[in-house]
Order: C-alpha cells, then sequence, then structure tokens
C-alpha cells in the first residue's frame, strides 16, 4: 500500500508540474486548441527576401556572397528582421537565377564555401534570425548529374527519376510558365531519343515525383539542410511538384498527400522548422494545401489576395481586398498567410480577369515593356507607385494585413528596377548601399547584373548609406513600421474583424487576442476622408501607436476621424 501511494503521489505531482508548464508555454488558438508558442514563431515575425548574388559582394568579383552577407546582418539586425528567405544557393549554372540546381547538397563557389555557410548561420543565429531557404524539387538542371546518367543509360535506375515519353504528347506545348518565352513543356533529348517533361524552362527538366526513390531523396535533402541550421524552407512551385504530367492540363491530378508527408518528416526531424508554400491557388483549393487540421504546409503566400490588393489600389477603393481577405479567412489555427507586395519574380495578375488586370496595367505598368508573361508586371514597388505617400500607405497595408509580412530587399529604400534587362532580372538589380562604386555593392570593375545608376532609383540617389542618416527616409520609417507590427501579437496570431467606415474608400479591421485589441485603417484614396466607428466595433479609447494620442468616443458612442490622402493609422483598442 505505501509504495502504491508513493507512486501514485509521484504520479500527480508530475501531472501538475506538466500541466503548469504546458500552460505557460501554450497559446490558445481562435478554435481554443492549445499549441505551443514557440511553435508558432512564424506567425509574429518580418521575413526578408534576399538574393545571395544581389546582396553584397565581399571579395571584389561583381558577386554578391555569404561573406557579404554576414556583413550586413547588423544592417537587417537594425532593419528589425526575424527570418531571412534565400534564394537558391546550391551549385548551378545560373539560368534560372539558381533554381536550375546541379547539386542539392553544395554551395555554389560564386557564393563562398560550405564553411562560410556555416558561419553565416552562426552569426545570423546570434543576432536572433532565423534562416529560410528555398526548397527547389520541382525540376533539376539539365546539366544534373542524374539527368545526365538517365538521358545516357535507358535502364539506369535514374531515367525514371524524370518524366519521359516515347511520342511527343497532344498536349506537348500547353500549360507553359512562361508564356511567350517559353516554347513547349515537352522537348525532345537526341541522346535519350525521347521525350522529357518540364513546366519551367527546358534547360530544368522535372523531376518524376511519383517515384519513391525521388520522394526519399527529397527526404535526404530537408534533412541535411536541417542539420546544418535551416530552419524553414520556401517550396517552390507546389501545385507543379504534387501534379500528375500524363493528366488534363485544365484539371489536373494533385497527390496532396506527398504534402502531408514532407510535413510529418519536416515536423519529425525538426518540431519547430516550417514549411511556407508557393502555391497561386483559388481559395476554394487551399484547404488541400493546408491540409486537414494543419497537417499540411505552415504558411502559404497569399496571391490571392495579393493580387486583388494591387487592384484595390489601381480601383483607389478597399472592396476588392475585403472580398479576397475574407474567401481566404478559412484556414487552420496553426496555419498562417504570408502578405506582400513585390517578390523576385513578376507580380503575377493571373487569377483576375482581363478587365480588371488592364486597369492595374493602366495604372503601374503601362508600357508593353513592364509587362511579362500575358499576365504580370515586371516592376518594382516604389518605381510602380511613384508616389511616398501611396508607398508608405501600401507598406503599412501589408504590415497590417492578417497573417506574416515577407519584404523584398531594396524596397525598404525604395529601390527602382532596370527595364533593360530581361524578363525577370529587372527586379533582381545589386543592393544599393552608398554612392560609391557600383553603390557600395561591390569593388569590381563590372557587376553581374548593372547596378542602377541613372535616372530618379539611381543609387547616388537610392542608397541606405543616406537614408540611415535622414530621420524622415523610406528605411527609417520602414524600420519604425516593423517595430511598431512586432508589438502588435494580436496581429499575426489573434481573430479579426473588418469593420465598417461609412466611406468606401477606407479599410478598418481591429484585431482581438485574449483581452488585447489592435485596430488598423487605411485610406486607398488620394482625397481625405471623414470615417465613423461605432464604439461597439472600437472601444471607448484610441490610443495611436504612432503619435502616443488618444481618441475617446464621442457622446453617440462613436469615433469620427479623418484621414488624409493615403492615410493610415494604428491604434490599441481600449474599453
Amino acid at each position: 500500500m505505501k509504495k502504491a501511494f508513493v507512486y501514485t503521489y509521484y504520479f500527480l505531482l508530475t501531472f501538475f508540474l506538466f500541466s503548469a508548464t504546458a500552460t505557460a508555454q501554450t497559446y490558445s488558438t481562435p478554435s481554443s486548441e492549445l499549441v505551443k508558442v514557440e511553435d508558432l514563431w512564424y506567425k509574429n515575425i518580418v521575413i526578408y527576401n534576399l538574393d545571395l548574388d544581389a546582396f553584397k559582394d565581399s571579395d571584389g568579383d561583381g558577386i554578391g556572397d555569404f561573406q557579404g552577407l554576414i556583413q550586413k546582418l547588423d544592417y537587417l539586425e537594425f532593419l528589425g528582421v526575424d527570418a531571412i528567405w534565400l534564394a537558391p544557393f546550391q551549385p548551378s549554372p545560373m539560368e534560372d537565377n539558381g533554381y536550375d540546381i546541379t547539386d542539392y547538397y553544395g554551395v555554389n563557389n560564386r557564393f563562398g564555401t560550405g564553411g562560410d555557410f556555416a558561419e553565416f548561420v552562426y552569426q545570423a543565429k546570434k543576432r536572433g534570425m532565423r534562416i529560410i531557404t528555398d526548397l527547389v524539387i520541382n525540376h533539376t538542371s539539365i546539366e544534373h548529374p542524374w539527368f545526365q546518367k538517365a538521358r545516357e543509360d535507358k535502364n539506369s535506375k535514374y531515367r525514371d527519376w524524370y518524366i519521359w515519353s516515347e511520342e511527343r504528347p497532344d498536349e506537348w506545348n500547353e500549360g507553359m510558365v512562361f508564356p511567350g518565352v517559353q516554347e513547349e513543356t515537352w522537348t525532345f533529348d537526341e541522346k535519350a531519343g525521347e521525350y522529357y517533361y518540364h513546366r519551367f524552362y527546358k534547360f530544368q527538366p522535372g523531376l518524376n515525383m511519383h517515384n519513391p526513390e525521388v520522394q526519399n531523396e527529397i527526404r535526404k535533402i530537408i534533412g541535411y539542410w536541417l542539420t546544418l541550421g535551416i530552419d524553414g524552407f520556401r517550396l517552390d512551385a507546389v501545385p507543379f511538384i504534387i501534379e500528375d504530367p500524363f493528366s488534363d492540363n485544365d484539371d489536373p491530378d494533385y497527390n496532396f498527400d506527398f504534402i502531408t508527408d514532407i510535413r510529418s518528416f519536416v515536423q519529425w526531424r525538426r518540431g519547430d522548422a516550417i514549411i511556407l508554400g508557393e502555391a497561386n491557388v483559388l481559395p476554394e483549393e487551399t484547404k488541400e494545401y493546408f491540409g486537414d487540421k494543419g497537417s499540411g504546409m505552415h504558411m502559404m503566400f497569399n496571391f490571392f489576395a495579393n493580387q486583388h490588393l494591387f487592384y484595390a489600389l489601381a480601383a483607389a477603393s478597399p472592396g476588392p481586398l475585403k472580398e479576397s481577405l475574407e474567401s481566404t479567412r478559412d484556414i487552420p489555427p496553426v496555419a498562417q498567410w504570408a502578405h506582400f507586395l513585390r517578390n523576385h519574380d513578376e507580380l503575377d495578375l493571373g487569377r483576375l480577369t482581363d478587365e480588371k488586370r488592364q486597369e492595374i496595367y493602366a495604372a503601374f505598368g503601362p508600357e508593353e515593356n513592364m509587362q511579362l508573361y500575358d499576365r504580370g508586371i515586371r516592376r518594382r514597388l516604389a518605381p510602380m507607385l511613384n508616389n511616398r505617400k501611396q508607398l508608405e500607405m501600401a507598406n503599412s497595408l501589408i504590415f497590417s494585413l492578417p497573417g506574416t509580412p515577407v519584404i523584398r530587399y531594396g524596397d525598404e529604400i525604395g529601390m527602382g528596377d532596370d527595364l533593360s534587362l530581361e524578363e525577370r532580372n529587372a527586379v533582381r538589380t545589386p543592393m544599393q548601399w552608398s554612392d560609391d562604386k557600383n553603390a557600395g555593392f561591390s569593388t569590381a570593375d563590372s557587376t553581374f547584373r548593372p547596378v542602377i545608376d541613372e535616372g530618379p532609383y539611381s543609387y547616388h540617389k537610392v542608397n541606405v548609406q543616406e537614408q540611415r542618416q535622414d530621420q524622415n527616409s523610406l528605411l527609417n520609417w520602414t524600420a519604425r513600421l516593423i517595430r511598431m507590427r512586432k508589438d502588435c501579437p494580436e496581429i499575426g496570431l489573434g481573430d479579426w474583424k473588418i469593420l465598417e467606415t461609412g466611406s468606401p474608400q477606407v479599410l478598418a479591421i481591429r484585431y482581438f487576442l485574449q483581452d488585447k485589441s489592435v485596430l488598423v485603417i487605411h485610406n486607398f484614396s488620394e482625397k481625405p476622408q471623414q470615417i465613423q466607428l461605432t464604439e461597439g466595433d472600437a472601444g471607448k479609447t484610441l490610443l495611436s501607436l504612432q503619435e502616443q494620442k488618444t481618441s475617446k468616443a464621442g457622446k453617440q458612442g462613436s469615433h469620427q476621424l479623418k484621414l488624409e490622402g493615403y492615410g493610415y493609422r494604428w491604434y490599441r483598442v481600449k474599453n
């Protein structure tokens, strides 16, 4: 009896201690499910996307590298960055910005060595930054040893690592990712004597994701980089990874179990690592990608909201954005949207009607040279908007939408684009650090891509050094915005509600997290707007997070607020 009592006592003590610890480290999601707060780190961060070759050159060869990035980590810390998303840095012929990989386990020597990568990981972690890298598994480079062995020997095990057809399929010239530039999706290989499949360029043959050996190799790749310190993967071109290439191009069959399997493997190897998916899909399709109760991808880019956001900017009315936010609201509590204004590709408008797309073209990309692939705009944000007030409003907006904000290198200083460069390279020019030679990016006589040295976005006029010294600069404004966003965990973790404002040009969203609440308001019009918020929606007192001023509800229990053209307000709500 005494032994049984002792066992019972220790069991109860352990239970209560565990319960207390769990209570301290868990968070009640809007659906009341308990999740460890530390495992939801991706919900309240700022992600900074950069290309190594365009960021900072440390050795004077005209190409950015890991040592150069290490030199600029203090800058990213000043800015307030929580996670760095790296474009592919593995060995590659670099015909597609590194997305044509020849070795998944190496570091491209143009960026440095494995030791340089390890030092970068150490220095980033020392500053509290996490690292997300591209996982490009839809295709390899045509120069990858796997493909070379596949084409040389039909009996090689690597033959079935790719997708082949003895006869040219009927849909050989359909489903191109790059229409107008790409001519086909099935290309004849003379050495193999067959056609190989590629959704992207012909130098990027598609991997056969139905092959168990390929799936196992992908797990090895993921495990390898997790061991080396990677915190997450931006999964490139997700729909093309899981589609059946022999099914109907217009309505392909998808293997969603593969996403669940990858998620399970990532969580098994490292519980807090994440997958951020690139999937430009319709709202009704997102459930399959996030998975049942969040068993799929942790995060996805909200392309649907992004496209309607730009239509809202062009139309000077938030209505289209409101609808897109509501239509993408229903996701698992542990899942998260990633919101962005611009990225390393074109502004994709393919989900909009022709009429809406033409309206955006007219506002932000009226010249044919500014448009790409019959669906998008290949410009940076600053020259598209060409208005400091609207630029601030748009950035404030993206940081206040329900999800995690992602910014593209250079957008924090308002960098421009170089439309003389081919396709997407227009928005991939070297970072502008100063007005020194080559914008302070490199001491080389010439850089891998030219720096912008003419016009209003020249590095002589737009650079980090000058903006650091100007408290009113876009850079310092962005750093303050980032701090403000990180002080509002309600946006990343809470529930939200779109409020009525009495003005069709103004968007107001209120966030709720336990007993705290935040209200953000944005005017999409260049003209001042008068709005009215009822006490039930807005609370009795609004504390401005920008100016530390308060606004109290009037006698009628409502707030009367005036916003200047392209104005925005962030408030903490007190009842």
